[in-house]
């Protein structure tokens, strides 16, 4: 217990509020914040303020777990907004109207939050600002406290608070009412930065969390005075780790019940409140899921020596990786994978700003995450970003291991890749052709990393409309692919589909069915019906009897991906999402309504093209005439043997 008055300096740059909320209790909210403060609180050697703050006045229970503030009967948030009250009553029967801001100041001021606040651990800077005295006469004096008329008459009173709070903590954890009160309405909407929402497997908890993150994203976007952003997450608990399957339901959700999950709800929450026209909580959702537990016992917080690790199985494990976002404020739609690159990143740029051989040591380092960060941004479509990746990648490679290094040829060709993507085919052709020349300077024709490069050269050559050059090096490339690794190699394979791409976009519909069909018997064969690579063969095939007008035939194709994705990300995956909506736009022009989607029929795996189905392989189609013994051509004779085979095989016995 503090002897005197609290006086913490202020920080060099302001802290942040988060509120803890449910809304339902027995979710866990409370343990949820102790967690987070033990483990904030330890940070930076144990340096960092903290203050907790129990806004649960009807049910506090925060001092319970600190044998401190149990000794301490002080006052705390009940008394602290008393004295507001007071204050602002004095104001009111006083001197002419101020300023809504500057009056907060004022009555703030003149209360003080020092005498509120009780210091908890010895062992680190982490206070707390109790529910209240809990004397005879709390009960009443709560009953008579009038939120909304405390509101009405000073509307900047609770953000100034939070405000001036931030000077002194780096971290402010509000654990607030759960329900829809008028407490709780404070907690989630005027005070905090960050909203952490607690829920539990059930409806009605995730149906309560997911209309308090609308209204109180909704206020802070429509008045004036409360544009500041707030940042959600969303917190599931009371997750039971032994059954996977109902833990996968409630997650994913239930077809049968036609139930959804509450990723699926939480990504769409997200989309509405931000704005945002795709969001994938993935994987945040993989990481962060509190596993069912015995409460914590009054007093029975982890001790410093025990917050220092935790097996896979523990909360503090969950915990610590729940920070990863939560802390330095990253957005739970960013993954797991781009967060530990981005940290990765900044101790490295650190480094460099502070020059001498550390700085050398790390730039080379600095250069591969820069890399890896680029690549997963384009994979995620984030172009913008992933060239400010490997542009810096690029330059520091280029400075550190000169311009014919393998690790600066690799960030030349992703470059050129995202280059080519944006439409910048002319940069994008320049990168690529000193990739290429390169590789086959220092490597020789045949090897590998050359082809890759001709090939990605090829592409580019394409999209500028020089197809016969393109046309060239694709097949010089996949004659040398046959010639080393054989027809049926996944990289020949590649090679294949890469050139049917090219004569689609020549306008050689017949000669790009019949390499993507080679493509698509090869890949399910060796891969499986359902593997990715099988899959976008399926879509590129489909893209090309699209260009045909063979509408039925796509539809059977993209059935079949669109089956697929939701067998292995589930029904609101961005690939199954993706293969939806390209199944859609084939069903608007056979004339159906977007309603009218079938369901997809259970495929038979036994067969080599079963979903290609027998709109495709009918009797009597013709095949594009081959030069005779050619590569093309001793691949479509295999394919109408096939063809033969299974017309033969889909024969009823007599």
């Amino acid at each position: 217990m503090e002897p005197h008055p609290l006086t913490l300096p202020p920080l060099s740059t302001s802290g942040e509020v988060m509120t803890f909320y449910s809304y339902k209790g027995g979710s866990g909210c409370t343990m949820a914040l102790l967690h987070v403060a033990m483990l904030l609180a330890r940070q930076r050697n144990a340096t960092t303020p903290l203050l907790m703050i129990d806004w649960d006045l009807e049910a506090p229970g925060l001092h319970h777990h600190f044998p401190e503030a149990q000794r301490d009967a002080g006052p705390g948030v009940l008394e602290l907004f008393e004295a507001c009250r007071e204050q602002l009553q004095r104001h009111r029967n006083g001197s002419a109207a101020q300023a809504d801001e500057a009056l907060a100041h004022e009555v703030l001021d003149a209360v003080g939050w020092e005498k509120y606040v009780t210091r908890v651990d010895q062992s680190s800077q982490l206070y707390l600002m109790r529910a209240g005295r809990f004397d005879d006469s709390y009960g009443d004096r709560l009953a008579a406290m009038r939120w909304d008329e405390l509101f009405h008459v000073c509307p900047a009173l609770f953000r100034c608070f939070a405000e001036r709070l931030s000077l002194h903590f780096r971290y402010v954890l509000v654990d607030s009412r759960s329900g829809r009160t008028d407490a709780a309405g404070i907690c989630t909407t005027l005070l905090p930065r960050k909203l952490v929402v607690v829920f539990t497997p059930s409806r009605q908890s995730l149906d309560g969390a997911q209309a308090l993150v609308t209204r109180a994203t909704t206020y802070r976007r429509s008045h004036e005075d409360e544009q500041r952003p707030l940042l959600v997450y969303p917190l599931p608990s009371r997750v039971e780790m032994a059954d996977a399957v109902q833990r996968a339901q409630w997650r994913r959700g239930d077809e049968r019940r036609r139930a959804p999950g509450y990723q699926a709800a939480f990504e769409a929450l997200i989309r509405e409140c931000y704005g945002m026209p795709q969001v994938s909580l993935e994987s945040y959702f993989d990481e962060v899921q509190l596993q069912q537990t015995h409460p914590i016992a009054a007093g029975a917080l982890p001790s410093a020596r025990q917050n220092q690790g935790g097996d896979r199985f523990s909360l503090r494990r969950t915990f610590d990786t729940f920070l990863s976002w939560l802390a330095p404020g990253y957005f739970p739609w960013q993954s797991l994978a781009e967060i530990r690159l981005l940290t990765e990143i900044g101790e490295a740029r650190r480094t460099l700003e502070e020059g001498g051989g550390a700085a050398r040591a790390v730039s080379q380092p600095l250069a591969r995450d820069l890399n890896q960060l680029g690549e997963l941004y384009r994979h995620e479509g984030r172009l913008r970003q992933a060239l400010a990746c490997f542009e810096e990648s690029l330059t520091l490679r280029q400075r550190g291991l000169g311009e014919d290094h393998s690790d600066t040829l690799a960030s030349k060709a992703s470059l050129a890749a995202v280059l080519r993507q944006q439409s910048k085919l002319e940069e994008a052709h320049f990168l690529q052709a000193c990739v290429s020349e390169a590789h086959e300077r220092l490597l020789g024709p045949a090897h590998f990393d050359t082809l890759a490069a001709r090939r990605d050269l090829a592409a580019t050559l394409g999209l500028q409309g020089r197809l016969a050059e393109a046309l060239a090096m694709q097949d010089a490339a996949v004659d040398t692919y046959m010639r080393l690794l054989g027809a049926e190699h996944l990289l020949t394979l590649t090679a294949k589909a890469e050139r049917a791409e090219l004569l689609l976009q020549g306008g050689d519909t017949e000669h790009a069915r019949s390499l993507q069909e080679q493509v698509l018997v090869a890949r399910k064969r060796l891969l499986g019906a359902e593997h990715a690579d099988t899959l976008q063969a399926k879509s590129a095939l489909a893209r090309t009897l699209l260009h045909m007008q063979e509408l039925e035939a796509a539809r059977s194709l993209l059935e079949a991906v669109l089956h697929a994705h939701e067998r292995r990300g589930g029904a609101d995956h961005p690939d199954t999402r993706k293969a939806r909506e390209q199944l859609m736009d084939v069903q608007l022009q056979l004339g159906l309504t977007p309603g009218e989607l079938p369901v997809v029929h259970e495929l038979h795996q036994n067969a080599s093209m079963d979903d290609y189905g027998d709109a495709l392989l009918r009797p009597g189609r013709q095949r594009p005439a081959l030069a005779a013994g050619s590569l093309w051509s001793r691949a479509s004779d295999e394919l109408v043997a096939l063809d033969a085979q299974l017309s033969a095989s889909r024969t009823p016995s007599r």
